[in-house]
């Protein structure tokens, strides 16, 4: 029997039976978000290269980009979060001063395709701009567990952080220590070793000893006081959490969908006031949170 061309490396169809499930669970947690007062948001699939580049850092050779006919530098968007931010430096005028948004789109990155990641996914991103209080990041944290729930993962909790506790280290040495699940404290203590780092092998066994700081004690209070939300429940405190070294700059989170902190995450977000006003030429405050719908799909 003839078969027709095949999908490039990384790119699939989606069969009507999965398409219905993965419409299913973005209907459930876009109804979670409207509830929550934030608001849907188109954007692009295609960007001027220039807009996506100097953005991400080691992952800047993961984007596609082309020339079209009339010679222009594009790119396909890597995430939502950068349209987003030029989307809000275009349209200050317009937008509230807090400006609450959602968005469930196609990414593209040119990385090797592995279970549950494809050159070509799904994001959905929810996300408040304009807004120092600590009371957006909780209430991030408290949508993304109650969407998690509703989908069907039950058992999910949200592993916390605050970039705080990395302060004055080198970007090393934490890439290092974020690497302590998957391949142990010793290998973390041996790659910090070959990369010249052997003074600060015990950074490591301090850190796992720290605190949850002061600003992340404010954001647990919020979480039990408004939403119910229990430590080590519905969420817990992972002194070893880094994720975003590029752009975070205060509390840091990913879903675990079986609540270990070992457990490949299923989404993740944080605070980063200094990129989406890159486009601004000013400061603008924002913190938000991604679902990898194609993970928590397969899960369900």
């Amino acid at each position: 029997m003839q078969k027709g061309p095949q999908t490039p490396k990384g790119f699939r169809d989606i069969a009507p039976a999965l398409a219905k499930k993965r419409n299913g669970v973005i209907g459930k947690i876009s109804q979670v978000l409207e509830e929550n007062g934030f608001v849907p948001l188109e954007t692009p699939t295609i960007e001027f290269a220039e807009t996506l580049e100097g953005k991400y850092g080691e992952e800047e050779k993961l984007i596609y980009k082309f020339t079209d006919r009339g010679g222009r530098n594009l790119a396909l968007r890597y995430d939502l979060t950068i349209p987003l931010a030029r989307y809000v430096a275009n349209n200050m005028g317009v937008l509230s001063p807090t400006f609450s948004r959602y968005q469930v789109g196609q990414i593209f990155r040119g990385e090797n395709p592995q279970k549950g990641r494809w050159r070509e996914s799904t994001q959905f991103d929810f996300d408040t701009v304009g807004s120092l209080d600590p009371q957006e990041d909780a209430k991030v944290i408290a949508v993304a567990i109650k969407a998690a729930k509703v989908v069907g993962l039950e058992k999910a909790q949200m592993a916390t952080n605050d970039r705080e506790n990395f302060r004055g280290l080198p970007v090393e040495v934490i890439r290092a220590i974020d690497k302590i699940y998957k391949i142990g404290k010793d290998g973390a203590k041996k790659e910090l070793a070959d990369k010249g780092f052997s003074d600060k092998v015990s950074v490591i066994d301090d850190i796992e000893k720290s605190e949850p700081s002061e600003n992340l004690n404010r954001i647990f209070k919020i979480l039990e006081d408004k939403y119910s939300l229990k430590q080590d429940s519905d969420f817990f405190f992972d002194p070893t959490l880094a994720r975003g070294l590029d752009y975070y700059t205060g509390s840091i989170f990913e879903l675990k969908p079986e609540g270990r902190p070992e457990d490949q995450s299923v989404g993740g977000g944080g605070r980063y006031d200094n990129l989406i006003g890159m486009f601004a030429g000013r400061e603008i405050a924002a913190v938000g949170f991604s679902f990898g719908i194609d993970r928590i799909v397969e899960l369900l």
